[in-house]
């Protein structure tokens, strides 16, 4: 019988980019809240591999100040601070006008069709409104806008203030359900107009003026938490 091949550099980077994947989603959609702790071995396991790639995961994800070793816990899920999360906001509101001007990516009909999807879908978020469902909603609007964007340093830095501020975004949501369902529907209205117009420029500005609107809303949540 013949061995099993040894798996090939680069399966292993994608393994480890895959496992990356999951537990930042979880981290932003709140399933790892802050407190929560990582186990390498559970998460080992789970996915089929050794410690090293998880080690290595949580090593890139502590970078983004997601998680943090403490002496006698392990690793666990963290916060960012006050300071942290407005450094974030300043970035991404510098960032948003790039994503048109710094070789975007042509607008095709799957990404019309992928707008218009998520429109009618927070539209029902105004009829009943689930956490759940509009955490995915505004995830898959982020993955769309930032397969738009051509250039891979930018994009790399966009989806990473993304993974930064979405946990403390996603908090603010679960506390003021329909504010933030009409705010989206809002934001996917201006978003497809630009969509059909093949203008990514406008998505850039478009993004800028809504991730205003949820900085405004975020330091309200910081005010009051700060206050308590």
């Amino acid at each position: 019988m013949p061995l099993p091949q040894k798996a090939t550099a680069s399966e292993i980077k994608s393994s480890a980019e895959a496992i990356q994947t999951k537990i930042l989603q979880r981290i932003c959609f709140l399933d790892y809240p802050p407190g929560e702790q990582l186990k390498e071995a559970e998460l080992a396991a789970e996915f089929g591999v050794s410690r090293t790639p998880i080690r290595d995961v949580i090593s890139r994800i502590s970078h983004l100040g997601l998680v943090e070793t403490r002496n006698g816990v392990g690793t666990v899920v963290v916060a960012l601070s006050a300071a942290q999360i407005r450094h974030v906001y300043d970035m991404r509101l510098e960032l948003a006008p790039l994503i048109g001007t710094m070789s975007p990516r042509s607008i095709t009909k799957s990404d019309c069709e992928i707008g218009q999807e998520l429109l009618q879908e927070a539209k029902a978020l105004c009829k009943a409104f689930d956490s759940r469902k509009y955490i995915e909603i505004n995830h898959r609007l982020h993955e769309l806008i930032t397969g738009l964007i051509g250039n891979d340093t930018l994009r790399s830095f966009w989806w990473q203030t993304y993974c930064q501020a979405a946990s403390t975004w996603y908090l603010v949501s679960n506390q003021r359900d329909s504010e933030m369902a009409l705010a989206l529907v809002a934001e996917l209205n201006e978003i497809n107009t630009a969509l059909d117009l093949g203008d990514v420029t406008a998505i850039g500005f478009i993004q800028r003026t809504h991730i205003g609107y949820g900085y405004q809303r975020i330091k309200t949540h910081l005010l009051a938490t700060e206050t308590e």
